[in-house]
Order: C-alpha cells, then structure tokens, then sequence
C-alpha cells in the first residue's frame, strides 16, 4: 500500500461526524476537528511613565529640523516608555547593550506577569488553569525564555506545555496566535496563553541619523494576552461575547526581506532596527493580497467583515493599508486610538485593539472579525474570527 493509501485509511478510520469517504480518497486530507478555538480573556499593560512627543524631544534636547518633524507628525500623542536615567548634569546617555538586555529582562516580565494576570481575570480563571503559555518577544534576548521565568515567578504549574516566539517581529503575535489556537483544538477544554511582551525602550540607539530617529519617534513599551479555549465546533451556545478563531493566512514578501530587521550595528556596538521608508506601500501593496486569500473558500466578502483590528505599526503603514482594502477611519478606530495613546507596541499592537473593541460593547452574535499584523520578513498574517 502506498504512503498516500495509508494516510487515507488513517483518516477515516479516525474520524467524527460527517465525512465524504468519496472526497477523502481521492484527496489525502485530514478530517474536519470537532473542536473550535475561543478567545475568552485579554489583558495589557505598560512600563511605569509616559511621555508625550514632545517631552521626549525636549529630554534628548534634539533640534534637527527634520527629525523633529517625524515626531511631531507621528499621530502618536503619547508613549510608555523607560529612558536612561540622567546624568548629573541633566544629560541623558545612551546604555551600554549589557544594560538594555537586563532592562529588558526585567520590563518584559513585569508587563507580562501584570497583562497575564489582567487576562486570567478577564476570562474569569486563575493561574493554576493555565495549560499552555506562548511567550513572544522581538526587544531582547533571553535563555532561558521568558516562558520560563513567568513560571517560575507567578508559580504557574511546572508540567505546563510552553513555547517561545523570538525574533520575528510585529507580525509574531498572530504566529503564537496560530500555535496557541492549535494547541487548544488538541487540547479541548484547557486554558492556552498567547502573551507578548516588548521592552521597545530597551531597543534604542541615540544617535543623529533619520534611521534612528523613524524608530526612536514610533516604539513603545507594552505587553498583552490572549487567553483561548478550544470548544465543541457548531456549539450554538458558544462563550457569549467571545469570538471563535476560523482560519489563518500569510504572506511573505521575500524581496522585502531586509526592510525591516533588528541586527548588530558594530558603529553603536549594540543592536538596532531598521525600518525602509518603503515599507508602509510594501505592506499596503500586499496587504489585498493575504485579505482574500483569508476570505478565499468563505463565502465572504470584504464587506462581510464588521470589525478590522490591524497592526498599529505607524501613520503610513495604517494609510496605506487602509486605503488599499477599501476601509474607512471608523473602521481601523482602534488601530489609530492605540497608536496615539502608545505608539506601535511591537507584536501585541492589535491585542491592544482587541481589547478596546471588546470593551466598546458593539459586537454582535455572528459579527465576523479580522485580525491584520505586519513585521519583519517582510510579513503579513491574518485571522479570521467571528462572534
């Protein structure tokens, strides 16, 4: 018997429910699970202070003409972030790469014991229910991964299933999003945890360069979760209030693929992101794209989904994909609303919006949702979720 025949055999033999033997013979596919994914909490948090624009400007007594402009036109009113401590003098200097690492240690898992929690209560649940904990970050380097260091602080149950997404940027909240809603399919009835958390104080360079500037006027610091349950698919009853995750779709853009990267610059001997001033019509070019494959096979159309919540990643990126999916500002509100009240917040910028939209009260039974996020790659991932 063939691999392929095998494969077949297998699946039937294995499956629930309704299934066309006819289809599944002459296609070796899996069968349809009996389980969906539900979100059912979310929590954020922040670094301690918070600083306007314009107070950062005047703290790092920067008078560039240009580089002035690309903060004050950011359509950022307000960022979290933790900066340097002064010198004597009331000057501030940049830190020393050992130093960064352990801010960013000790940020990341505050935010992210403080965003945990804030989603344990959310979803109405405890520490000791936490099954599965997914711990993403792109503003530093940590092994043993903050997985591991969560548990150990906030006593999270030794035997729990953990996984730790590092490096891949703004887009990598939707990737954990993927594993975490897999993982809870397999696992019916457990709590699975997606958290993000970005020290993006703790990724700077000070220097006098636009490409410094772009960054250092757009970061900040924050981290959120996502709390998700795997359910009996068709429940009618299902989690009021809480939407299921129905499918996923990607995009890499493979001549973009060094527009955005966080790599060792040896001129600052640390590391530093870069951003192309370009990306903002690459993402928005693409972002049509990764859209209908998303809806391809749905039945639905771009002007079925009620609630778009997109990656906060900048005033350009948000135009650009707002004007190439045919949306309107209402619609990308709370992409906008967190980007003025905390900048881009890296990988957890549209659990930031999730939140807001879940907190405005205005989704409806069988409302259906998109979740966009861009990064490094160059990406763009997708989830399509409904009420």
């Amino acid at each position: 018997m063939r691999k392929e025949d095998l494969r077949v055999t297998v699946d039937i033999a294995n499956t629930q429910g309704p299934y066309d033997r006819t289809l599944a013979a002459e296609f070796p596919i899996l069968p349809p699970t009996p389980y969906d994914s539900t979100i059912v909490g979310v929590g954020t948090a922040s670094s301690a202070s918070s600083y306007s624009q314009q107070d950062l400007l005047d703290t790092f007594a920067i008078s560039d003409p240009k580089i002035r402009s690309v903060f004050l036109n950011s359509a950022i009113r307000r960022r979290f972030l933790e900066l340097p401590l002064p010198a004597p003098d009331g000057t501030r200097s940049p830190e020393t790469q050992a130093d960064l690492l352990d801010r960013h240690k000790r940020l990341a898992v505050d935010m992210g014991m403080r965003a945990l929690q804030a989603c344990l209560d959310d979803a109405g649940a405890t520490i000791s229910d936490i099954r599965h904990l997914c711990c993403v970050t792109s503003t530093g380097f940590l092994t043993p991964g903050l997985s591991a260091l969560l548990i150990r602080e906030l006593g999270i149950d030794r035997h729990c299933s953990r996984t730790d997404i590092v490096g891949m940027g703004c887009n990598a909240g939707l990737n954990a999003l993927n594993v975490v809603s897999s993982w809870s399919v397999a696992n019916p009835g457990e709590l699975a945890v997606v958290l993000c958390t970005e020290a993006c104080s703790a990724a700077y360079v000070l220097d006098s360069t636009m490409r410094t500037a772009v960054v250092n006027s757009l970061f900040g610091d924050g981290a959120a979760a996502l709390a998700v349950v795997g359910r009996p698919a068709g429940d009618s009853l299902g989690t009021p209030g809480r939407p299921r995750i129905l499918k996923f779709a990607s995009c890499i853009i493979p001549d973009a693929v060094d527009a955005m990267r966080y790599d060792w610059d040896s001129d600052q001997n640390r590391f530093s992101f870069f951003l192309d001033p370009q990306i903002p019509y690459v993402v928005g070019a693409h972002a049509e794209i990764v859209a209908d494959r998303l809806l391809a096979n749905t039945g639905l159309h771009r002007s079925d989904i009620a609630h778009w919540l997109v990656h906060a990643g900048g005033k350009k990126v948000i135009d650009a994909v707002t004007v190439n999916l045919g949306l309107n500002r209402h619609e990308v509100r709370h992409t906008t609303g967190v980007l003025r009240d905390y900048g881009n917040v890296s990988s957890g910028s549209f659990i930031f919006s999730y939140e807001r939209l879940q907190q405005e009260l205005v989704t409806a039974p069988g409302d259906y949702g998109v979740l966009m996020t861009m990064g490094p790659g160059s990406t763009i991932e997708t989830a399509l979720i409904q009420w």
